[in-house]
């Protein structure tokens, strides 16, 4: 970072961060890159991060876009900061952790379009991650769905049950225990326990049903999720089901993370981290540079997207596709995901990181969405939509029993 640069870093009002309008002469603009959703609050919700950012980055142009089931897409967003005169795009995923779609999906897509704008410099910032001010926003969730109830329950009668998303990458799943851990810790719960919406165990409704077993007097399910959606619905509606289960129990149900104020405020940072040349992720973890237990083959795939044949399906029309067709079933990936790696990346990872899959995973492409359609899902609907198979896509209380009705049995 240039000396020019670094003296244009000031504070602003409602900031420790801000960005200079001119980088080296070039012209800045903000590009905030989503999964996307066919639930139109979860795109709602989406585009109030760019909405945040433009009020934080007054004089900065700020754009958003979606990987695949809304508009606008990735692509249109670019667009619209081009025909701004941005030269140079300071690019963040809109995702907890840095899974599939953050490292392969969204920085494949940014360079095919930065390779075909030859003109134009895409600088790619990391996920949310494990981070103090996402463990405030958390933590600020729980005690909000906490403040009317009975204090006679105390936190050491009440369990934590922290629902992620689930991921076919260990580390981003690990991620989630991590936080979960740090939470329990720091407010002091009896007990912790984590479960994931899908692809990975245990799904909902078995860690839920483990944490009845628990013999606390309340339970408290936490989505770590950034927006709603489909499977926040489902992750309530299990809940239902487990607390129908277990009268003498309570279950408490507490809001996703959505806009508190220090999820902004890690957006900005990342941001900032670009500039400064300090966007740094760990790739100790990674499965596609590392061997990871279990994930030992996926080492080297390389980096591609698959979305291309979903881009703009779902809650708008799609845009310049000639695709019109819609899966016919709810195949809400509904993602944030997940993950920390060396993504300064004007992309091209900076570290050889080709993950591309050529994607094929056996794990029956659930993406444990609770796809009630029992297909096995090999996902063949005419298009190249395939993963690394999942290795432990049979697991128990994991993706088989999204497909298959399996289901803990209700106790004597």
């Amino acid at each position: 970072m240039s000396n020019s640069t670094a003296a244009a870093l000031s504070a602003t009002a409602d900031s420790q961060f801000s960005i200079p309008t001119h980088i080296d002469d070039d012209k800045v603009g903000i590009m905030i890159c989503g999964h996307g959703s066919r639930d139109t609050g979860a795109v709602s919700e989406f585009e109030q991060i760019a909405q945040a950012m433009k009020a934080r980055f007054p004089h900065l142009p700020v754009e958003y876009g979606f990987l695949e089931f809304a508009t606008p897409i990735i692509r249109t967003g670019l667009d619209k900061l081009q025909e701004q005169g941005v030269t140079r795009v300071l690019a963040v995923p809109g995702m907890l952790f840095a899974a599939g779609h953050a490292k392969n999906d969204i920085p494949s897509v940014l360079n095919t379009y930065q390779a075909q704008n030859p003109g134009l410099s895409i600088k790619y910032g990391r996920e949310l991650a494990v981070d103090l001010k996402m463990l405030k926003a958390a933590a600020g969730r729980i005690e909000e769905a906490l403040a009317p109830l009975d204090p006679a329950i105390s936190r050491h009668e009440t369990l934590l049950c922290v629902i992620g998303r689930g991921a076919s990458d260990p580390d981003a799943n690990s991620n989630v225990s991590k936080v979960a851990r740090m939470l329990w810790e720091g407010m002091g719960f009896g007990w912790m326990e984590v479960g994931y919406s899908g692809v990975t165990f245990p799904l909902v409704e078995p860690a839920l049903e483990h944490c009845a077993r628990m013999g606390y007097k309340r339970i408290v399910v936490f989505p770590y999720f950034l927006f709603t959606g489909i499977l926040i619905k489902r992750i309530y509606d299990y809940t239902d089901q487990v607390a129908a289960r277990h009268p003498e129990l309570e279950f408490v149900k507490a809001g996703y993370l959505n806009d508190h104020p220090m999820v902004m405020e890690t957006f900005a940072e990342r941001l900032f981290e670009i500039v400064e040349g300090a966007n740094n992720m760990n790739c100790q973890m990674c499965k596609y540079r590392n061997q990871v237990l279990g994930f030992e083959d996926e080492v080297g795939l390389p980096q591609e997207s698959h979305h291309h044949h979903v881009e703009g399906i779902g809650t708008g029309p799609a845009e310049d596709h000639g695709h019109s067709h819609d899966h016919g079933h709810d195949h809400d990936h509904d993602h944030d995901h997940e993950h920390p790696h060396d993504h300064d990346h004007s992309h091209d990872h900076g570290h050889d990181h080709q993950h591309g899959h050529s994607h094929d995973h056996g794990h029956d492409h659930d993406h444990g969405h609770g796809h009630s359609h029992g297909h096995g899902h090999g996902h063949d609907h005419g298009h190249d939509h395939h993963h690394h198979p999942y290795p432990q896509a049979d697991h128990p209380h994991g993706p088989r029993s999204m497909t298959e009705g399996v289901t803990l049995p209700k106790p004597d």
